[in-house]
């Protein structure tokens, strides 16, 4: 089954094309906006909509040449309809049931969550159970994966995600956004002294991000170099999740361990995850570079898999700003 992915949730148009069957992906299509909201500090979400629905027939246009297919060979249809920005959403799901209801062939809706769940195993067969620590500009929590569609809530976010943290600390020390890769850049390339920052404090395997936020700006009031502490920072907020994630390895006795979300791309996250892969002998799932972001790759992959077991969904479906796992 040729199956079309679709992924409008934030500020990312992203297109793929997935052969089921053969669990192949043909493409995946990326058409980034960060230059439209650098201005900003962050995504607004009426000019992500405006981007996604100029460029979205370029990008779709582009998936079916890579792939080296036609409109006449798409057999699903799947795209994300929630959570995210509802302008966003809905240019997506829009295009998508167009297509669905022209070529008139099933259309999938995907949980945005869901589809980075799995992204680490596009390719693959996911191993069941596993741990999933999902990081990105909208999201960090711990989720127990038991199968397709069985999720425990393990640990979440209290304020910021952890991307959204790096952002917001990012535009404080004038370094522009995205914040997460010129933060890790600065890291990479930083050799000095790292302040001592505190760790923020939440129960169990919860997460937050607004105190070690709040010491940062201290930091800055203070004088420190922005190097110095965009570097320190980094070092905190990796060391918090990999304590965090080390913590629920211990307490659950689960050995298989999944990352998604933009900031599995991160340099000293994967570097102290595979240590602690070593350390506590895992089996560590991370997805592939082109798969840490938002991605219609990953959208296609789970929407084939839900499809088989579910069934299509109507034409009626609606995008849905905000819901759970």
């Amino acid at each position: 089954m040729i199956v079309l992915g679709i992924d409008t949730s934030c500020d990312d148009t992203s297109i793929a094309v997935y052969n089921g069957k053969e669990n192949r992906m043909l493409s995946n299509i990326v058409s980034s906006q960060y230059q439209f909201h650098q201005e900003f500090g962050g995504v607004v979400p009426e000019i992500a909509a405006r981007k996604h629905a100029e460029n979205i027939d370029i990008v779709f246009n582009e998936a079916l040449k890579v792939a080296g297919i036609e409109v006449s060979d798409i057999e699903l249809v799947a795209v994300t309809r929630t959570p995210g920005l509802l302008p966003a959403l809905l240019v997506g799901v829009t295009f998508g049931k167009g297509i669905a209801y022209w070529r008139e062939i099933p259309l999938k809706g995907v949980h945005h969550i869901e589809a980075h769940i799995f992204s680490p195993f596009i390719g693959k067969v996911p191993e069941f159970p596993f741990l999933s620590l999902v990081v990105s500009g909208g999201h960090t929590l711990i989720v127990l994966v038991e199968g397709l569609g069985k999720y425990k809530l393990i640990g979440k976010t209290l304020d910021d995600a952890v991307g959204e943290a790096y952002d917001k600390v990012a535009k404080m020390l004038g370094l522009g956004y995205p914040g997460g890769p010129v933060i890790d850049k600065i890291y990479k390339n930083y050799d000095g002294d790292f302040i001592d920052l505190p760790k923020p404090r939440a129960p169990q395997f919860n997460f937050s991000f607004s105190g070690l936020k709040t010491a940062v700006r201290r930091l800055i009031e203070k004088g420190y170099p922005v190097e110095q502490v965009a570097a320190s920072f980094q070092k905190t907020a990796i060391e918090y999740l990999t304590g965090k994630l080390k913590k629920a390895i211990k307490e659950l006795k689960v050995k298989k361990v999944a990352i998604a979300g933009g900031v599995s791309a991160n340099s000293l996250l994967r570097e102290s995850l595979k240590i602690m892969q070593v350390e506590k002998n895992l089996n560590l799932f991370l997805p592939e570079m082109e798969f840490t972001s938002d991605n219609g790759a990953m959208v296609a992959y789970v929407g084939y898999r839900k499809f088989l077991i579910e069934g299509e969904d109507s034409l009626s479906m609606n995008a849905i700003a905000r819901s759970s796992l």
